[in-house]
């Protein structure tokens, strides 16, 4: 029952290259599940769920590296946190940078009718549109002033009072 107190400490890999590792897997996951994974991310941010990933994987294997030290771990994981910061950081601070951080909302159903285009962009079928309109209590698209789909994943609906007429 003997532990080796420089192995639980001391890295066996270079620093920098650990924050190298870890910044890199963060901006190319980043850049991933900005573009592909708006709906499949659900109720979970795809940078939420881009943070939740890189940690499981980096306290599993140091990013396709072993490691043997708890230091070198927290580097990584602190690393991964930081670049989640100041990605939050410069949404918030520059709104020009928005648009590239933060993917826009898209209109799926305008006026009662689903846009085909923003549908078939997100590969979003009738019968899924129609699910998620039942989740916030709507029985029919007619009834639907307008439905978005966010940039997290979460779907915003308005509806009105009767079916618009045809």
């Amino acid at each position: 029952m003997q532990i080796d107190w420089n192995n639980v400490f001391l890295p066996s890999l270079g620093i920098a290259e650990i924050i190298v590792r870890g910044t890199l897997m963060y901006l190319g996951l980043f850049i991933i599940l900005r573009f592909m994974a708006r709906r499949q991310a659900g109720h979970v941010g795809p940078a939420d769920l881009l943070v939740i990933v890189l940690i499981a994987d980096a306290a599993q294997n140091g990013l396709g590296k072993e490691y043997q030290s708890v230091t070198e771990g927290l580097v990584l994981v602190i690393t991964i946190v930081a670049w989640e910061y100041v990605i939050d950081w410069l949404a918030y601070q520059f709104p020009a940078l928005r648009p590239v951080l933060r993917p826009p909302s898209l209109t799926l159903v305008k006026d009662g009718r689903a846009i085909e285009e923003a549908m078939r962009k997100e590969m979003l079928s009738m019968d899924e549109l129609v699910s998620l309109l039942r989740q916030h209590q709507v029985e029919d698209i007619a009834y639907v002033r307008l439905a978005k789909l966010e940039g997290d994943g979460r779907i915003s609906v308005f509806t009105r009072e009767a079916p618009a007429e045809q």
